[in-house]
């Protein structure tokens, strides 16, 4: 049975910003990165006020549609409560539309404060973070991003189908199991991103991407995933070879012209670059200081460097 949320609860949950992928591992990898956004809700009596600060604070929706609603509503339905009225906080660092995940961390953020929220009832009914996780996939379509704004660190994630029924078996209300295990990052490692002033979409990107690769480069990416786990957890010094890949980068290269060519100067100064998701940001990870004259090369790009640490999971107060 639903319980009703009193009014004047308050909860805060401060989400990480992601990057997806790392180069080889497509939908699979991701690292939690210690660009903040912070949502805070309030029970009411009744009715819904919205209130964004920072990026989006302009160009977002202000009512039921808002993402961050909608993970509420969401994650109080998960964990079998109900609010009458809610007020809505966002303070947004993520930058949209970049790569960084500010969807999933929208998501992972709301989905939290319900958790949060439902606790506070009972701790019995907040939310695991296995669920949270399935939840927040569930919203993006796959684990990458979301699983490492729950978890932090970095994370290998996977997908596993629903069984279809025999023939004749009743319809199943099977859905799509989305699961992660967390990654302890090499202290050494620093994280570089250099960002775009200009927006991607992440459904023009993916629509790039072919429906078959060849053999060769499924087995390029495997061997090259399998390494990116040892180079981020023991070996930074493979991380160059470890963020190579043939399954998506080279087919969005058209779409992110500033990104591809950036990605090619850093990986010939030996340092490892990537796509953080799908674009525009590079992903930067090496084990030194950024180089200065690269960094004056891409400011005059107008790029703006980010040097971020590898963050923590979501948090609840």
């Amino acid at each position: 049975m639903t319980q009703t949320l009193p009014a004047g609860l308050t909860v805060t949950a401060r989400v990480p910003a992601s990057s997806a992928n790392l180069g080889p591992g497509f939908d699979t990898l991701g690292i939690a990165l210690s660009l903040y956004d912070e949502i805070t809700v309030t029970t009411t009596g009744a009715g819904l006020n919205i209130r964004v600060e920072g990026e989006g604070a302009d160009d977002v929706p202000s009512g039921p549609s808002h993402l961050v609603v909608r993970a509420i509503e969401r994650g109080l339905e998960s964990a079998g409560v109900w609010a009458e009225g809610l007020d809505v906080l966002c303070r947004n660092t993520i930058p949209h539309s970049r790569g960084l995940g500010s969807s999933a961390s929208a998501v992972v953020g709301g989905l939290a404060a319900a958790s949060g929220l439902a606790a506070k009832l009972d701790p019995d009914n907040g939310l695991s973070l296995d669920q949270l996780v399935q939840l927040a996939s569930e919203f993006e379509g796959h684990p990458d991003n979301a699983s490492a704004s729950v978890l932090g660190g970095a994370v290998v994630s996977w997908t596993s189908e629903p069984e279809a029924g025999s023939a004749g078996d009743a319809p199943k209300a099977a859905r799509r199991v989305y699961q992660a295990v967390p990654l302890k990052v090499h202290p050494a490692i620093r994280v570089v991103a250099l960002v775009p002033g200009v927006r991607s979409s992440t459904a023009h990107t993916r629509g790039l991407l072919p429906e078959m690769v060849p053999h060769r480069d499924a087995a390029f990416n495997i061997s090259r995933g399998a390494l990116a786990v040892v180079a981020l957890t023991g070996r930074p010094d493979l991380l160059v070879a470890a963020t190579e890949d043939r399954l998506h980068q080279p087919q969005r290269a058209p779409a992110l012209p500033l990104t591809t060519k950036w990605i090619s100067i850093l990986r010939d100064a030996g340092i490892a670059a990537a796509v953080s998701g799908a674009g525009p940001t590079v992903l930067a990870l090496t084990t030194e200081p950024f180089p200065v004259d690269l960094r004056a090369l891409a400011e005059a790009d107008e790029l703006q460097l980010l040097e971020l640490d590898v963050a923590g999971g979501v948090e609840i107060t």
